[in-house]
């Protein structure tokens, strides 16, 4: 006799996991990892207090026409992920639905990468992504001070730029945007 199957993770094991713990699920298998630290939390929090008011809104000039939320919880079929933003163009999303969880994939996702997350990030959570047609990912990491801008061609993400310390940055899918990137890392 061979040895047992592994039993696979479902959205209730999700639903069952910690309240101090981000569960999602990639492949069958759950995957928790504990809330985010200060410096993590912080720079997701300043994007997306940095993105929203241009995007959302159309403040300052920006374009307008997007959604931006902070850790919603996508459902892509058996796979669930928790983004820590993204983002969905108002053409798709006319109306921010009163949901639980999303099923629509966004067009742009963030993930603040951290020495616990990374791995997970990079090597799970993107290629899920892309199998789904998000077509940008932003990869921030706090400690080295970088934005990784990842676009989706042919099924693959291809990195269109790359930024690092103190510099203006605008990159898609917000090219009209000036994001000083510095503010992500101020403590």
């Amino acid at each position: 006799m061979g040895a047992p199957a592994e039993k696979r993770a479902t959205y209730q094991d999700v639903q069952e996991a910690p309240a101090h713990m981000v569960a999602q699920l990639v492949d069958g298998e759950l995957n928790l990892q504990p809330r985010p630290r200060a410096l993590h939390a912080r720079s997701a929090s300043v994007l997306g207090g940095l993105l929203e008011p241009p995007l959302g809104w159309g403040d300052g000039g920006g374009p307008g026409g997007w959604v931006i939320l902070d850790e919603p919880e996508i459902h892509f079929g058996d796979d669930v992920l928790v983004p820590d933003l993204a983002g969905w163009r108002r053409e798709r999303m006319p109306e921010l639905p009163d949901v639980v969880y999303f099923e629509l994939a966004p067009d742009w996702v963030c993930e603040v990468l951290s020495p616990s997350t990374a791995g997970f990030d990079r090597v799970k959570k993107l290629p899920v992504y892309a199998a789904h047609g998000v077509s940008h990912a932003w990869l921030v990491d706090p400690a080295e001070q970088t934005l990784e801008v990842l676009e989706l061609s042919d099924g693959r993400w291809t990195m269109v730029g790359a930024f690092q310390g103190d510099v203006p940055v605008c990159a898609g899918p917000f090219p009209t945007v000036t994001l000083p990137l510095g503010r992500l890392w101020t403590r």
